[in-house]
């Protein structure tokens, strides 16, 4: 596996959904690829930034109303 190919399964890697013959691909070459272990460190620890902002600002955001999601829906689909 190369940098490149590791950076296109590395969603599937965090959240445990690469087959096992792809997962030990990767992890080989995590084990000796020093920048791609900072990389996928990075990326979690985004990942994880992330969920946090969302779950503080979700009771700020409160529910959304239904005529705004209809609204913006029919504005897409004339796109």
């Amino acid at each position: 596996m190369k940098c490149r190919e590791l950076a296109e399964f590395l969603a599937d890697y965090v959240n445990q959904e690469l087959p096992l013959e792809s997962r030990t691909h990767f992890e080989f070459h995590l084990s000796k690829c020093k920048n791609c272990h900072e990389y996928l460190v990075q990326y979690e620890v985004t990942i994880r930034a992330g969920k946090i902002a969302c779950d503080e600002m979700s009771d700020e955001i409160g529910a959304i109303p239904d005529d705004l999601v209809k609204a913006v829906m029919a504005a897409r689909s004339k796109v």
